[in-house]
């Protein structure tokens, strides 16, 4: 049984915790965080330990670490983490700055552990389905990737203040699923944005709306749209069009039952948030870090994935501030 030190008790420390719990080859050795009754209840919940940082990094028991504190910690966790030899799974972003993201992935290859960063949406049924058909050549030479993520409603303000930014936070996963799904790296970002949900959250110096157009060297395009509102549910839905037809993969709905009366058709609305619609996505995605931690395979999502799309965060906020194209720094 692999042995893991959680850093981390919030609402995605829980859902790694009890994918830990039910994955039968690793178990739950120890939780972190600052918030110590919190941590004593997932600790407790799966018969693990609460511990400072240095002990748990500290047993040699503890072969990894998952690391799901708040993004300001993460940097810093999985540097001490290399440090100690310890196989390293991370939540994105792995840095809100990209010199310190570079200082931690240094670290960890001097180090020389494996480490994965947590794009979970790629380990979602339907879209790695999409993506092995892409791969397959389905529809032929990709041409077109158009991305919609819709939040339900927008987060707490003062998270808002520390998040990073839209394109930081919510969009960086897009921007990991359009590398992924595109075949090559963009090269060109344009970004637009607006605050159209929250007056507040542009008084906390964001944008809730916005959408982007990124271009690679081959003059593939991918266009994301992000709105931190959407009335309906969760929103989370990808096309991609090539030479010889499209693939698309739509929302997931409680449901498959459709209602067709007088009034017209109707179906379930989308599943109500992240927690729900990519619960599945987490399991798999857990998973596959575990294997690679046996296996000693490259973990399917590396450290340079994150800081890829970090780049293009980083290419969206200038593009936005100065209203025109910008090209992605190597």
């Amino acid at each position: 049984m692999l042995e893991i030190a959680q850093f981390g008790a919030g609402r995605i420390g829980a859902i790694h915790a009890a994918n830990i719990a039910a994955s039968g080859t690793a178990r739950l050795r120890y939780v972190v965080d600052i918030n110590r009754p919190v941590a004593e209840a997932l600790a407790a919940k799966h018969g693990a330990h609460v511990a400072t940082t240095e002990a748990a990094l500290g047993d040699p028991k503890v072969g990894a670490v998952i690391i799901a504190s708040s993004t300001d910690a993460h940097a810093e966790l999985a540097i001490a983490a290399a440090r100690a030899g310890k196989a390293i799974f991370c939540e994105k972003p792995i840095d809100l700055s990209l010199a310190r993201v570079d200082a931690c992935l240094e670290e960890v290859a001097r180090a020389g552990v494996p480490m994965m960063v947590g794009f979970n949406r790629r380990f979602d049924p339907s879209f790695a389905a999409l993506r092995r058909r892409v791969t397959e050549g389905a529809i032929g030479a990709v041409e077109q990737v158009i991305i919609t993520s819709r939040d339900p409603a927008p987060p707490p303000i003062d998270y808002i203040r520390v998040s990073g930014g839209l394109f930081r936070d919510m969009m960086i996963h897009d921007f990991d699923m359009a590398r992924w799904l595109l075949g090559g790296e963009p090269v060109e970002v344009f970004a637009v944005g607006a605050t159209l949900v929250d007056p507040a959250i542009g008084a906390a110096g964001d944008i809730d709306s916005a959408m982007v157009l990124m271009r690679t060297v081959s003059g593939r395009l991918a266009h994301i749209n992000n709105s931190r509102r959407a009335r309906y549910g969760y929103d989370q839905r990808v096309e991609v069009f090539g030479s010889e037809g499209r693939l698309i993969a739509g929302n997931r709905t409680p449901t498959t039952v459709e209602l067709a009366d007088g009034r017209g058709v109707s179906t379930d609305a989308p599943l109500p948030f992240f927690l729900e619609r990519y619960a599945e996505a987490y399991r798999i995605e857990l998973d596959s870090f575990l294997s690679a931690v046996a296996t000693g395979s490259p973990p399917p999502v590396g450290p340079e994935d994150g800081r890829r799309a970090l780049l293009l965060a980083e290419a969206a906020v200038q593009s936005l501030r100065l209203r025109c194209p910008v090209e992605v720094a190597p």
